[in-house]
């Protein structure tokens, strides 16, 4: 394992862009930051409110969930996020403009309903996105989160799995058929049978999914990647690591020396690069992974 940047406000949403470089957010200090090999970290663009999950869309521009903003505090020497900011903003889908650092607001709503905290987002082919909303606590009281799909260019938003607990990691399967969700608090891998864009399989239960598998103990899930092989990748909080779950919800364990990383994301020619935000200490993790990660809808 590389140390490649540290000295960073709680990074999150790590993703490659087509020359190399590594872009990931800055929770805590509102930004989207730059990171190339040998240079310091550059500051691409503020965003102001908690930006989290983040991706490459079909125009070239970064999509990013805003969860509104937390409140910060330290456990066990790590940094850890906690309630609604005393200014949270409320939730939205962001949107970059890499070459001039504009962020535009895409939806702050949907059927009239406000976001609430807006945590991960993944492309599919079509160029539409699904992304997972968090919810946000309030001292004794807690927002439920949900499962959402949207489009691109601002024109369409639709609430597709309401209402859930933490959601937070999402991301497809390689054939695009299936869409798997982390919900943080309860240590659950949901999966989801996707008929069309935007539309998931119904069931009879309120929410039309299945489960993967629940992890056992104290460990909570974050964000996600998938392998080439369909393989989940889902970082894991408390216990320190990435932990890869199998279709039949076996699971392996991978430690890292950070109580909350947050994220992973794949690349390299082999894509067998993986990045891992260690978030709690601030820095950025290089190491080479047994199998290769799936390539992204429209990224490097």
């Amino acid at each position: 394992m590389e140390i490649i940047a540290e000295g960073l406000a709680f990074p999150e949403g790590p993703l490659l862009l087509p020359d190399g470089a590594l872009l990931v957010v800055e929770i805590k200090a509102e930004r989207l930051t730059r990171i190339r090999p040998g240079r310091r970290p550059e500051v691409v663009a503020t965003i102001k409110g908690g930006p989290n999950g983040a991706a490459l869309g079909p125009d070239g521009a970064v999509y990013v969930c805003n969860n509104g903003g937390f409140e910060w505090r330290e456990v066990m020497g790590q940094t850890i996020s906690g309630d609604a900011a005393a200014d949270y903003r409320g939730g939205s889908i962001d949107r970059v403009d890499l070459a001039t650092g504009k962020v535009e607001t895409l939806y702050t709503h949907c059927d009239g309903h406000p976001l609430k905290g807006p945590n991960d987002l993944v492309f599919d082919r079509t160029g539409g996105f699904w992304f997972t909303d968090h919810g946000k606590s309030w001292g004794r009281m807690r927002d439920y989160g949900g499962v959402y799909y949207a489009r691109a260019d601002g024109s369409k938003i639709v609430d597709a799995a309401y209402p859930m607990y933490s959601t937070n990691g999402v991301g497809l399967s390689p054939d695009e058929k299936t869409l798997f969700v982390a919900e943080t608090m309860t240590s659950r891998l949901w999966a989801f049978d996707i008929e069309a864009p935007g539309v998931l399989a119904p069931s009879a239960l309120p929410i039309p999914g299945r489960i993967v598998t629940t992890l056992p103990g104290l460990q909570l899930l974050d964000s996600l990647a998938i392998e080439a092989d369909g393989r989940v990748c889902v970082a894991t909080l408390l216990n320190g690591g990435i932990t890869t779950i199998a279709p039949d919800g076996t699971s392996e364990h991978l430690a890292l020396p950070d109580l909350f990383p947050t994220n992973i994301c794949f690349g390299g020619i082999d894509r067998r690069d993986a990045y891992v935000t260690l978030s709690g200490t601030g820095r950025i993790a290089r190491l080479r992974w047994p199998r290769p990660g799936l390539k992204l809808n429209f990224g490097a």
